[in-house]
């Protein structure tokens, strides 16, 4: 089955030191939560939750001079026997379920689009083959929401490929219910203007496992922020990402984790690569306990790797714990440059110093890459890391 969519155009240390910080701050927002953009006051930079963002290149996404213009982005869908793929309007009562915009961009995507994509994989059904979703920007601004819903005991894995140019605001909610298992890959390739920003929302059911994929390389600006919810005890969220941020970029990855019913677990891992002038990447990990949430087991990691000067990191991991009787809880943020006793060790052995360097990086992703799953995925990010890395010798 497939299906074809268009959305009508319609504090931190400079260098290549990273800072790394500890604050219950990051998960109050400026604004609470709604779907309506003007409950949100046009973001100046000073709000914890854009105080790293280039607003300047937004492209007018945060501020509501954007409006949708051009072919917008193309959304094809190919998917597996006995999986639904609908094209939808607004009044859809299955849009939102997921999660509420929790700032501006998102509640302007919220407000601006069209038409829906819904993906439902039926109750029971165990897929053998990826349901692919292919994202293609063809210019211009577009608004988005793309819906994928599991029923109860499904499983299912889906990769969202963008690709292309466009400057696109959009919301994905992921809705898991009870025993089901979903694993989503985001690929973010842009062409090199590209500015994409995005709200990920995560509902999981009792007893229910979601895993989720970003990996980033493209774009001029990136800012993706993945957030997840428990609707019942059981469930359990992995969040691995892998970014690779080149000269002008910018990609920021924000994280919410919500601990608010008990017994449930979650695991983030992020690793990320950085090259060139100003090259910026940054990481937001949020972690809330709540109080009804015993039996919490969590922990977050994010860890970069500097390769040249002029490249510089934020990363700030944040738990903030409203209840005692937790399993466990914690979170680490590491950010170096390249080892040079790796290097050395490696060319003492006769491997060519480029080649060393291209080990070396390629060891530091190969956790977080085998956690795709999927050969021709792997494959084909492997080779995109290659790319990078020839770029910089």
């Amino acid at each position: 089955m497939a299906e074809a969519q268009n959305i009508p155009a319609g504090s931190t240390t400079a260098g290549s030191i990273a800072v790394a910080a500890e604050s219950t701050v990051a998960t109050r927002m400026s604004a609470p939560p709604s779907f309506d953009v003007a409950d949100f006051p046009v973001p100046h930079g000073r709000e914890e939750e854009w105080r790293f963002t280039p607003l300047e290149r937004l492209r007018g996404l945060h501020d509501g001079t954007a409006v949708a213009s051009g072919e917008g982005v193309r959304v094809d869908v190919e998917a597996p026997e006995g999986v639904t793929v609908e094209t939808v309007g607004r009044d859809d009562a299955r849009l939102g379920k997921a999660g509420t915009p929790v700032d501006r961009v998102a509640a302007q995507a919220y407000t601006s689009f069209e038409k829906a994509s819904v993906v439902t994989v039926a109750k029971e059904a165990v897929l053998t083959e990826p349901i692919r979703i292919a994202v293609h920007g063809q210019g211009g601004v577009a608004f988005g929401h793309q819906v994928i819903e599991l029923g109860a005991f499904a499983e299912a894995v889906v990769v969202i490929d963008h690709t292309g140019d466009a400057v696109l605001a959009a919301n994905v909610d992921y809705v898991l219910g009870d025993g089901a298992k979903l694993t989503v890959v985001s690929v973010q390739d842009w062409d090199e203007k590209a500015v994409h920003v995005a709200q990920h929302n995560a509902l999981i059911g009792r007893d229910a496992s979601f895993k989720s994929v970003v990996v980033t390389f493209g774009g001029d600006v990136v800012r993706i922020h993945p957030r997840v919810t428990y609707a019942a005890p059981g469930g359990e969220a992995e969040l691995f990402g892998l970014y690779f941020t080149d000269a002008g970029q910018h990609q920021e990855h924000r994280l919410l984790v919500t601990h608010n019913v008990p017994h449930c677990k979650s695991n983030v891992a992020y690793k990320g690569a950085l090259q060139g002038q100003n090259a910026h990447a940054v990481w937001i990990g949020d972690v809330l306990i709540e109080a009804a949430a015993e039996g919490t087991d969590t922990y977050e990691l994010n860890r970069n790797l500097v390769l040249t000067d002029g490249a510089r990191v934020d990363s700030v991991p944040n738990l903030e714990i409203e209840t005692g009787e937790i399993a466990g809880a914690g979170h680490a943020s590491a950010t170096g440059r390249f080892d040079d006793e790796q290097l050395f060790y490696l060319m003492s052995r006769g491997i060519p110093e480029a080649e060393a360097r291209r080990l070396v990086v390629r060891g530091f992703f190969a956790e977080l890459v085998q956690q795709i799953g999927l050969p021709d995925v792997q494959e084909r990010l492997l080779a995109k890391i290659e790319a990078e890395l020839e770029a910089s010798v």
